[in-house]
């Protein structure tokens, strides 16, 4: 079972994703977005680590997402290397969850 390493500060809860987001480790991963917004309901998961991601990893994202914006709060990416940003472009996820190039960035205007 992958350990999830989140931070929670100044309203924001920060996930760290591993080296690979899928199929394995989706359900842990939509529980560890849910145990998050318990937290804050604003959440920035950090792809960073992250080389691959599947249609598992990626619908853990959508859900993160919904579970997020019913609580009244968001979901945001950030650091995604190049595969997993094709990926987003690929399934046109890039238009709703909007790759920042950092963490930083992600918890801007919030």
């Amino acid at each position: 079972m992958t350990e999830w390493q989140t931070d929670v500060s100044d309203g924001v809860a920060v996930i760290v994703c591993p080296a690979r987001v899928s199929m394995a480790v989706a359900a842990s991963f939509r529980d560890a977005i849910a145990a998050a917004v318990a937290q804050a309901p604003k959440v920035v998961v950090d792809l960073g680590p992250t080389a691959f991601i599947d249609s598992s990893g990626l619908g853990a994202l959508v859900s993160g997402l919904k579970t997020c914006r019913q609580a009244g709060g968001d979901l945001r990416i950030a650091g995604a290397g190049e595969q997993v940003r094709t990926v987003l472009r690929l399934t046109n996820l890039d238009r709703i969850l909007r790759p920042q190039d950092t963490v930083e960035d992600a918890r801007r205007d919030w």
